[in-house]
């Protein structure tokens, strides 16, 4: 999970992301981006798998997340994830919380960021090709600084969501990010999205 939110940095390029796309890899990310801000909420069950560069797999880790525009709250096993809109809330599942800002948190490659099909901004984009109805694109961080390669997502063309990314780091460790379950418009109570400290250990540190 911590390499999964670790995975982007400050984007400083002013390179226009639209000269360098591909027109079809485009639209189709415009339907999606389009058809995932006209949903109130958002909930979905996701699945991470970790290979590395040696082929070693690492296992399956799966979780939980609820989305209602801005916010959103993250689970996998212990670990949680809640963004109020403004900060950012990361506990390890152990004893630590770390808080950033919704600045510097949506500079991550999280579950959130991928579903959301947004990306003109901080990644050029190429159409791979279509089969069975699902599309799959390249997409390349337009900031060489960042800490991975490439990330290619899976869009099921009919729904126009993305169901799958391969996240590709530049010491080739591939992570996958899977979605299932996804359920839109559901009714959620805003409390979720609030970070309340009695809810984890009373010796928990909170680091910010």
């Amino acid at each position: 999970m911590k390499k999964l939110f670790s995975l982007a940095v400050v984007l400083i390029s002013i390179i226009s992301a639209h000269a360098q796309n591909d027109p079809n890899a485009k639209k189709i990310l415009d339907a999606v981006s389009a058809k995932v801000k006209s949903f109130s909420t958002i909930t979905a069950n996701f699945s991470i798998n970790s290979v590395s560069s040696k082929g070693k797999n690492n296992g399956v880790k799966s979780g939980v997340i609820s989305i209602k525009g801005a916010k959103y709250v993250l689970a996998q096993g212990k670990m949680q994830v809640i963004c109020d809109g403004a900060k950012t809330y990361n506990f390890d599942g152990a004893k630590t919380i770390t808080v950033t800002s919704l600045e510097e948190s949506g500079q991550s490659l999280s579950p959130q960021k991928i579903l959301s099909g947004d990306y003109a901004k901080d990644f050029t984009c190429k159409l791979i090709g279509t089969k069975a109805g699902q599309s799959e694109i390249e997409m390349k961080p337009i900031d060489a600084r960042k800490n991975f390669s490439k990330v290619n997502v899976f869009v099921d063309n009919a729904k126009s969501m993305i169901t799958k990314a391969v996240i590709l780091d530049k010491s080739n460790n591939t992570l996958q990010v899977s979605f299932t379950n996804l359920v839109s418009n559901k009714a959620l109570d805003n409390a979720i999205f609030v970070f309340n400290k009695a809810k984890y250990p009373k010796d928990v540190e909170i680091l910010d």
